[in-house]
């Protein structure tokens, strides 16, 4: 089987080591338990088992807000998608029933 690659800065590579330690899994746990169900397809009237326990705000390896930082539960698709790319760009691109972009902070509805 061939190494896979880790594209991420040396930065991220460093505090992707948190998500390692009985701290994290005991809190991820908790959140899952507490939160089963993804949020963000919740508010869309869909039930999906979440299995991701995201921080709501980046905490960039910062251990205060990593361990006690707000956190909300996601499905996989919703965190490798929405959720990332919020994070990246600053704003989420998902489209309402309306057709235009639900996120205030979207260029579109400025």
């Amino acid at each position: 089987m061939a190494e896979r690659i880790d594209y991420r800065t040396l930065e991220a590579a460093e505090y992707r080591k948190l998500y390692k330690t009985a701290r994290w899994a005991l809190r991820r746990k908790r959140q899952l338990y507490q939160q089963p169900l993804c949020e963000r397809c919740s508010r869309r009237g869909r039930v999906v088992v979440a299995t991701v326990a995201h921080h709501r705000i980046e905490h960039k390896g910062n251990p205060d807000l990593f361990f006690g930082g707000e956190l909300e539960s996601l499905c996989k698709l919703c965190h490798d998608g929405e959720a990332q790319q919020q994070e990246r760009k600053g704003y989420a691109t998902t489209i309402g029933s309306d057709g235009w972009p639900i996120d205030p902070m979207h260029p579109a509805n400025r």
